[in-house]
């Protein structure tokens, strides 16, 4: 019998959010988690999406992944309802965490995806193998997350998310437990890992620096029910170097980031 490979799809990485509703049923009633959100996304793109905590990000994020459905209206993943871009592996997804199993050294944690989705054998080492020269993790393979520090796996997540070549990656505040310098570190790898793979990235944070030095677009999020608030484009040089942010073109861009944030939350933002 011959199995069938699910590949991803090749519609591209674009996606569009129009008017995006989501309610939660609660004991008291309902919850408005996002409210009337409309915003498109070119392939290529790399958007952070801030706000502070409860304001819809991760709502959002999930609503792509096709983890949570939406209460009203349309939302399009590489060209495809979020259903159909689950299954046709459209995306892949970085938690907060980096949930890998403790019993799989790092190269079986790096292969799990492509095993649910019946790549042989061969193919899937290969895959796994390429995706931790990638990240710089090839020397760690038979290692064991528990021998790994936070930031590198955080590296192996990235490393099993890209495995099946997805044209999105999801990710949802990745690098926020992490310490400042490991931080700033992971971000330059993050960019290093987008300018090589070309992938749609949408990256959830609450750093305003960390958005305006990852980012193409910063996408500004209200306060609960969450609205988009604005977009600041971010008109940086690239490849970007630490440098950059200590230029007037990076504190300009923050500003307008930090004043979204102040009229769509009524306080002062400290970071």
């Amino acid at each position: 019998m011959t199995t069938t490979v699910a590949r991803p799809s090749s519609v591209g990485g674009a996606i569009s959010v129009r008017n995006l509703g989501m309610v939660f049923p609660t004991a008291g009633g309902e919850t408005v988690a996002l409210q009337n959100a409309s915003l498109e996304i070119g392939a290529g793109e790399f958007i952070s999406l801030i706000g502070p905590s409860g304001c819809g990000k991760t709502t959002l994020l999930r609503l792509m992944a096709d983890l949570l459905t939406p209460t009203s209206g349309e939302l399009r993943v590489a060209g495809q309802t979020p259903q159909e871009a689950r299954e046709q592996r459209a995306y892949g997804y970085v938690f907060q965490a980096p949930a890998l199993f403790e019993w799989r050294n790092v190269l079986s944690n790096v292969m799990l995806p492509l095993e649910v989705m019946n790549f042989p054998k061969e193919e899937r080492r290969a895959r796994a193998e390429t995706m931790l020269r990638l990240v710089g993790l090839e020397k760690f393979a038979r290692s064991y997350p528990w021998q790994l520090s936070g930031g590198m796996q955080q590296r192996v997540s990235i490393a099993r998310a890209l495995a099946f070549d997805p044209p999105i990656l999801l990710m949802d505040e990745p690098f926020g437990a992490l310490d400042e310098i490991t931080r700033e570190h992971l971000n330059m790898e993050l960019l290093r890992l987008w300018r090589d793979t070309k992938k749609t990235v949408v990256f959830v944070t609450h750093s305003i620096s960390e958005a305006v030095f990852l980012s193409t677009r910063v996408v500004v999020m209200t306060a609960r029910p969450g609205k988009i608030e604005g977009v600041v484009d971010v008109d940086l040089p690239q490849p970007r170097t630490a440098e950059v942010r200590e230029t007037p073109a990076f504190f300009e861009a923050a500003t307008k980031v930090r004043e979204l944030l102040r009229k769509g939350h009524g306080f002062d933002v400290v970071e």
